[in-house]
């Protein structure tokens, strides 16, 4: 809430904050009534005293050059035009042309939860040290009210967010809100992403010049080819090595991430929502209020990586037991519901050891392919005549949970729905949009639309023992207006959808629900917030999850992350791969099944459950560690691997994926261990051994009985290494580390 002028105490503004946590600091200028100026975002700067951090901000301070106003230009976390900043704005929008270039100034600063007092003029800023900063501002030319919330998290993890409130009788029309932040013209490396459904998360690197570099997004969701996070760094940068700074937008809707340099050496990153023409137009006393922007600095990916890692886990509500075995059982049975084959894949999930089972799209009414049922949230009885109790009763008789689909945010014109509201549909014009899956978009921001679908979730979460929803979405938002003027609503869209997720999770508190979106299309801290996993991508094939899961770790722990079995051969690729390179690359995340184990010989069942009981022993330490990927030069191998916080423990993974150029490999480093203690390295190997595996002497010598006092250092593994087994393509090799 904004506060009014009255409550503001006498010098607010004249101080200099720093916010500090897990190493990292955030030194904030917020002198003379100005919007916060970051003076430094990086690695914490040890005990400095006040007379310092003055003298640090003082050197921030640029010099007045040729061509350029004549006062220095001061870059704030919202950057402003008026300031004599020509770059991208942090705040752009008017009031019919008017009140377009704002100029705000400071009227309270309140630290940790307690009021900054500044001390007045000569006698100096005050200087102070906590965690969470809010700032109220004001520009009364523009008759805008501003609130700040700068936050360092635990985890080292900075955010910030905005409240921007229209306080004329015109209205305002905002067209963006971004926050930037500084990053050392040093960092001249950047990495995001790209990539397509079934291909999620390809990372692309450039180099950083003088201009800007804009991903945005306008699928009315993240997008399978968002750039998830922006990083900038130091030349070279890798996993363990590299200074790193990164931005990542908290939204689910369209977004936009941003890196730009400009020619008097200022660099930034920057994030904030992509709003269409028009989408919040804001009447007097209303407000809007932005997305979480996060950023993450650290030495290495790694580092960078662990701060959201830790954040994530550390949210309120986030599911804490164990994450269950899950079987989904789309891959099996697709659209063909039949009750018997059904419970026979319950009866023989449950033998091998699986905790969840997941019944997918198809239960519902008219629901026999994709081009119609889509809203119809009722048990077709054509289909089951008794209702989902029959199969819900016996999975839990089995001992499994038992999750549903719903596809809540879509629906299909061929449905009762449509037929009784086309006026839910979205759409601009007088047309509708083009289909995709020969489906459309439901407008949960119309109440009774929200409504109709909340009521009938609740319904069947009531009736029936779901403690599990995937939550899928499986289109782009095209034309998303709003029925009968088509003003775009896919703002409106987005929050309506985390209403709907917040207040399931507030009816039934051990629901989880995990986000789905033709894949991996909707990973973003925003859904995360409301969901206890993401589905990575639609492709299983483990080949193409070993790049989808290593680089969907950047911004999630592997708890969160769905990674299932496939069959034996790809659904989506056609591939075939033996059973151990499967289920060891689904053993790094999430752990579950999508394969129809009704057409699974014996002996494939027998070992698919050891590899469960495997992931049910490790998954403590894979939930909980710190995750490793290991920085290594031939690119036919991927090390990755899972340390816990003491480092007495560790789970590393050799993925072979391709033939070599060098036979021998040569040596590998490990990562992330105690260089002071001493570890015991041993080979798991459920199943049978890897094809062609070739095992180098140490290695032969584990396998002896007298090899139990074999022991490294730590330090020896990370900066000597051991020799690499030989191994054919597709293959997994898992070490196991135990400190002594």
């Amino acid at each position: 809430m904004i506060r009014a002028e009255e409550d503001t105490v006498k010098h607010p503004t004249n101080a200099l904050i720093s916010l500090q946590a897990a190493q990292v600091a955030l030194v904030l200028d917020c002198r003379e009534g100005r919007l916060p100026e970051v003076v430094h975002w990086g690695e914490a700067l040890g005990a400095l005293s006040d007379q310092e951090l003055l003298a640090l901000a003082e050197a921030n301070i640029s010099p007045v050059v040729s061509n350029m106003v004549d006062l220095p230009v001061r870059v704030a976390i919202l950057p402003a035009h008026s300031a004599g900043w020509l770059g991208r704005p942090g705040l752009s929008g008017s009031r019919d042309g008017t009140a377009w270039s704002p100029q705000f100034t400071v009227s309270a600063l309140q630290l940790d939860g307690h009021a900054v007092e500044g001390l007045p003029e000569p006698q100096g800023p005050v200087v102070l040290q906590g965690q969470r900063l809010i700032v109220q501002a004001s520009d009364p030319a523009a008759q805008l009210g501003l609130r700040l919330e700068i936050e360092m998290t635990d985890s080292g993890l900075l955010r910030a967010r905005a409240e921007l409130q229209n306080q004329s009788t015109q209205p305002y029309q905002l067209d963006e809100l971004n926050f930037a932040f500084p990053v050392p013209l040093a960092a001249q490396e950047l990495l995001d992403f790209a990539g397509h459904w079934g291909k999620e998360r390809v990372p692309q690197r450039s180099r950083m010049t003088v201009g800007s570099h804009l991903r945005e997004g306008r699928k009315g969701r993240t997008g399978s080819d968002a750039a998830t996070l922006l990083c900038l760094g130091k030349q070279g940068f890798c996993f363990q090595q590299g200074e790193v700074w990164s931005v990542h937008l908290g939204f689910s809707g369209n977004h936009r991430h941003y890196a730009e340099r400009t020619f008097h050496g200022v660099q930034l990153l920057g994030a904030g929502e992509l709003l269409l023409p028009g989408e919040v137009r804001l009447t007097q006393g209303q407000s809007y209020q932005s997305p979480w922007v996060y950023a993450s600095y650290g030495q290495g990916l790694d580092e960078v990586a662990a701060k959201f890692h830790r954040f994530l886990r550390e949210l309120p509500g986030r599911a804490s037991k164990p994450r269950p075995a899950t079987l989904n059982v789309w891959e099996a049975v697709y659209f063909d519901h039949d009750l018997e084959r059904l419970l026979g894949l319950a009866e023989t999930a449950a033998h091998i050891g699986v905790e969840r089972f997941v019944l997918d799209d198809g239960w519902f009414l008219g629901r026999r392919d994709d081009r119609a049922g889509l809203g119809d949230w009722y048990v077709d009885p054509a289909v089951w005549p008794n209702g989902l109790a029959p199969l819900v009763g016996r999975v839990g008789e089995l001992g499994m949970e038992f999750g549903l689909w719903f596809e809540p945010e879509m629906v299909n014109l061929d449905s009762e729905l449509a037929r009784r509201h086309p006026e839910w549909v979205m759409a601009t014009g007088d047309r509708l949009p083009v289909e995709s899956r020969h489906q459309q978009v439901l407008n949960l921001a119309i109440p009774e639309a929200y409504e109709f679908i909340r009521d009938r979730m609740v319904e069947l979460l009531t009736e029936y023992s779901i403690s599990y929803i995937k939550w899928d979405h499986n289109r782009d938002l095209v034309d998303a207006g709003r029925q009968p003027s088509g003003v775009p609503s896919v703002h409106e869209q987005t929050l309506a959808t985390y209403r709907l997720m917040d207040e399931l999770k507030a009816r039934f508190p051990e629901l989880e629900i995990e986000s789905c979106s033709s894949g991996g299309a909707r990973v973003d801290l925003g859904v995360l917030e409301r969901t206890d996993r993401v589905w990575a991508s639609d492709c299983i094939d483990p080949l193409e999850r070993q790049h989808i899961d290593r680089w969907t770790g950047q911004l999630i722990p592997p708890e969160l992350i769905g990674s299932h079995v496939a069959s034996t051969r790809s659904h989506t690729t056609g591939r075939r791969h033996d059973l151990s390179f499967r289920a060891g690359t689904a053993l790094f995340g999430h752990f579950g099944i999508e394969w129809d184990l009704n057409a699974a010989s014996a002996e494939e069942l027998a070992e698919l459950a050891d590899w469960i009981r495997l992931y049910q022993q490790e998954r403590p330490l894979l939930h909980s560690g710190k995750v490793v990927r290991v920085d290594h030069a031939d690119p036919s191998l991927l090390i990755r691997g899972v340390v816990s916080a003491d480092q007495r423990q560790g789970l590393f993974q050799l993925a072979y994926l391709s033939r070599s150029e060098f036979a021998p490999r040569g040596r590998f480093q490990l990562a992330g261990l105690d260089p002071e203690a001493r570890y015991q390295v041993r080979l798991l190997a459920p199943g049978d051994k890897p094809h062609g595996l070739v095992a180098p002497h140490w290695l032969t010598q584990l396998s002896a009985a007298a090899s139990d006092d074999t022991q490294y250092s730590g330090a020896a593994l990370q900066k000597v290494g051991l020799q690499l087994p030989e191994a054919s393509p597709e293959q997994i090799v898992l070490l196991k580390l135990s400190a002594l």
